[in-house]
């Protein structure tokens, strides 16, 4: 069956997801929306970083993209500093009938318990209107930290705490508004960013931790956080612009999934913008980083994932796979039940026999 799909964004996550909806033998390009003229016009082969054209042309208009009514819009729109813009695309793709994969907002990956009710109830309704799916991930929230660590639980004869990490430089990562304005690398220590705010970090990561204890079969009795941020000793420079000494050039946090007075699953991360910073902090299986599965029980593990990609660097990498992750996904979103499915709804999702190209 061939699956008509439209790429919604052609950012960094975006024109990866084209290249992987491009080479699908099961997927038919329906069209590429972009945000603005620059891209408009231009051949999706071109936007996804491809040396031929394969006579789609990017557009601005929402709305025809819509009335054609493909199968499946993979959304790679940027979502953290237009939340509310992003929900109504979802919610109108949803109800006109169109199924949707996409690498956020990332508390989607398993928002119940997660998102309070005026947020996640009109997006259900839209899916049971149009009979329409949504599903939600990447790698981080994505595989890393949910098929990778439940793989390893469905051996464990006692399960005592799940850990997932992201330890990782992100020096490379060219992404400003993410970098500085949400994460606040570069700001002082004594300003609270985005991310950092009470409450945003179990929004974007509790799904992480609630999504683990429902497929461990565990009742959170709450959802806690903590971090810490360090200091750069000097100033110097990354891919998304200048880190002035004194300002925060490091950072790590935990988002814990409790019972009692025990974290049970965890989601943490260990942020460096140099890898000389923290050396008392977990330190990564690779130097530029890795994902780490830890789970204490019996048996115990200790699972580093590494990334690495001809196109460039781990971040690089770490983008591939968030947009292919979910363009993989689509023949079996497009198959289930009109909602919000999660890892623990889909089965195996893996890359198809044969690529075009």
């Amino acid at each position: 069956m061939t699956y008509r799909v439209v790429q919604w964004g052609t950012g960094n996550v975006g024109r990866y997801a084209l290249a992987g909806i491009l080479a699908h033998p099961d997927l038919e390009l329906a069209g590429v929306w972009v945000s603005g003229p620059a891209k408009a016009g231009k051949d999706a082969g071109e936007l996804a970083g491809l040396d031929e054209r394969v006579g789609v042309a990017a557009t601005e208009d929402a709305d025809a993209l819509i009335a054609a009514r493909p199968d499946c819009v993979v959304y790679c729109s940027m979502t953290d500093n237009r939340l509310i813009e992003a929900l109504d695309d979802l919610k109108r793709f949803l109800a006109a009938g169109i199924d949707v994969v996409a690498c956020a907002p990332v508390f989607f990956q398993y928002p119940f318990g997660v998102l309070p009710d005026d947020l996640l109830n009109p997006v259900l309704e839209a899916a049971r209107a149009g009979g329409a799916s949504l599903f939600v991930n990447g790698i981080d929230p994505g595989f890393a930290n949910d098929l990778l660590p439940l793989a390893l639980a469905g051996t464990c004869l006692r399960i005592d705490q799940l850990r997932c990490l992201e330890i990782v430089d992100y020096a490379s990562y060219d992404n400003r508004a993410v970098m500085f304005d949400i994460m606040g690398f570069g700001g002082p220590l004594d300003e609270v960013p985005m991310l950092l705010q009470p409450g945003v970090l179990s929004l974007a990561w509790g799904s992480v931790v609630r999504q683990l204890a429902a497929g461990i079969g565990v009742t959170l009795d709450a959802v806690t956080e903590v971090h810490e941020r360090v200091p750069a000793p000097e100033s110097f420079d990354i891919a998304s612009g200048h880190i002035a000494e004194g300002t925060t050039a490091a950072m790590r946090f935990e988002v814990r999934g409790m019972v009692g007075d025990q974290p049970v699953t965890v989601l943490e991360h260990i942020t460096r913008l140099r890898p000389d910073l923290c050396p008392d902090w977990p330190q990564p299986a690779h130097p530029e980083g890795s994902y780490r599965v830890e789970i204490t029980g019996d048996p115990c593990y200790a699972l580093d994932l590494v990334t690495s990609s001809p196109r460039g660097d781990h971040n690089v990498a770490t983008l591939i796979a968030t947009g292919i992750r979910v363009v993989n996904a689509i023949p079996a979103v497009v198959a289930a039940a009109p909602g919000i499915v999660t890892a623990l709804d889909l089965p195996l999702i893996t890359a198809p026999a044969t690529r075009r190209g």
